[in-house]
This record gives C-alpha cells, structure tokens and sequence, in this order.
C-alpha cells in the first residue's frame, strides 16, 4: 500500500533532521513493509523541496548504481538517482570539513555539464554528447541519514532507503581537465583512486552502463515520464567507475585520470 502524504512528509523531516545533526535515523524500508520505489522517490522529492525552501539551488542531478555488480547487490534492474545542489559543491584542492557528514565515503565519476537541454522518453548516447558542453573528473562524497547496517541487526538497508536519502549523495569535487564531449572515448577514461598515497581503487569509464554517456541518457528517458526535463546549466554525475571508500579524519585523496587531470583534496 502506497505511503499517505503525511508519512512521506514525515520521513522528509526525518532525514532533514538527521543531515543537521550528524544523526542516523532508522532504516524506512523496516519501517513500512509495504513501501515502494516511488515513494522513496516522494520521500526523496519533499526533502529536496525542504533545502530548497532554505535557500539552497539545484544544479543538477546525479546518477548512482550504475555497474551490474551493484545493481545485483541490491536486487535492483536499473539505476538510481537524486538532486545536486548547490551548497554541495567542492573544488580541487580543498579542504573539506569531515563533520559535515556522518560516514562519508568518495567515489570516482565523470561529470557532464549541459549546454542544451536534454529530454525523453528517447534520449540516447548521441543526444547527450550533442547536449553537452564539456566533461571533466569528478568524485562523488556519498554518506548515510539512513543506517547502512541497521542498530538492531537486522541487516543492511535496501535500495528504498537509498533513494529516499537522496541516492546516498552528500558531495562532488569537481577538478582537472574540462574536455569536449568528442575529444575522448569515454569508455576508456582510467582512474586510480589513492588515499593517503596507497591505492585504493582502479576503474574504467565503461563500468558505467557500458558507457557513461548511457547514465544521463537513461535519466533523461526516467524523467520523462514527470514531464521533467535536464536544463542547460546543469552538471549530471554519470555513475561511479570504483567501488565507495570510506573517508577517515585527516584523510588525503588523489583521483589520477591520467591525460584527463587530476584531483585532489583533504578531510579535516
């Protein structure tokens, strides 16, 4: 049974709550057994509406589960997705305060900036290389208002609880060489994630959906049926090629694209 309004609204003040506090709150999906992909996505909706009413801008979107591997993890068939705004915005050599997360993990991605807009139901590959302005490196900060293992150990959460945390997204660093669209074969965009100088993940741009141009065009084609369309202006997050690592404090990272730039940060 779908969700009432008032549940929806109530678990939007949930997370709200929780982002403030650096608190996790209970797992949804134990909650109501009976909830569904689209009232996470309602769950998402009105949290965003609340920051949105407190001054904060969307500028985009971002695209997560993107590889086979974690779409079987979470018996999912298809991706997931959330909002980017604008206060979540950090920039290549920055240091980026850690206790404005809860758990903060980092993943390595392409952004895609748009300079028309980009709309379904059947957008494709070419459509977004025609939309697009520019690509550039970027990692995603990802965290959890929602416990990923749930306090009473009763398992980890579930894709619902994800999307109603807004697809898990706290964060993008944006650095290193801004290409056209046509000037790299995306599938082969290599990069090395390290922490502190060691290794810590490896990961190829084809990961993403065979393509990561396949992340906005799918998005597109999602939103179509809201009659949502992905404006001029805005950055999308294409999926992440390396698995999440855990940020500690004090944590330094380095994301080597090799010709495509570099970025780096620190957590403190």
């Amino acid at each position: 049974m779908p969700l009432q309004q008032s549940q929806i609204e109530d678990l939007a003040d949930r997370l709200n709550g929780a982002e403030q506090t650096r608190t996790q709150v209970t797992q949804f999906s134990r909650i109501f057994d009976g909830m569904t992909i689209d009232d996470s996505y309602a769950i998402q909706k009105a949290w965003v509406e609340r920051k949105i009413a407190a001054g904060q801008k969307v500028i985009g979107h971002k695209i997560g589960l993107t590889s086979r591997v974690m779409q079987r993890a979470v018996n999912i068939t298809e991706p997931d997705y959330g909002v980017l705004l604008d206060q979540m915005i950090y920039h290549d050599g920055q240091k980026i305060p850690i206790n404005h997360f809860i758990e903060p993990r980092v993943e390595v991605e392409i952004a895609f900036q748009l300079k028309k807009p980009l709309s379904g139901p059947n957008c494709s590959i070419v459509d977004v290389l025609n939309c697009t302005d520019y690509i550039m490196p970027a990692i995603e900060i990802i965290d959890a208002r929602i416990e990923r293992i749930d306090s009473q150990g009763r398992g980890t959460r579930t894709v619902l609880d994800t999307i109603s945390d807004n697809a898990a997204n706290a964060g993008i660093i944006l650095g290193g060489r801004p290409m056209r669209p046509d000037a790299i074969d995306m599938r082969w965009v290599a990069a090395i994630l390290y922490r502190n100088g060691e290794i810590e993940e490896t990961g190829v741009g084809a990961a993403v959906l065979n393509h990561p141009a396949n992340g906005p065009a799918w998005l597109a084609n999602r939103l179509a049926r809201f009659n949502v369309n992905l404006n001029a202006g805005e950055i999308i997050l294409g999926g992440s090629f390396t698995a999440p690592v855990f940020v500690r404090p004090g944590d330094s990272f380095h994301a080597d694209y090799g010709p495509f730039g570099s970025i780096g940060v620190q957590f403190v």
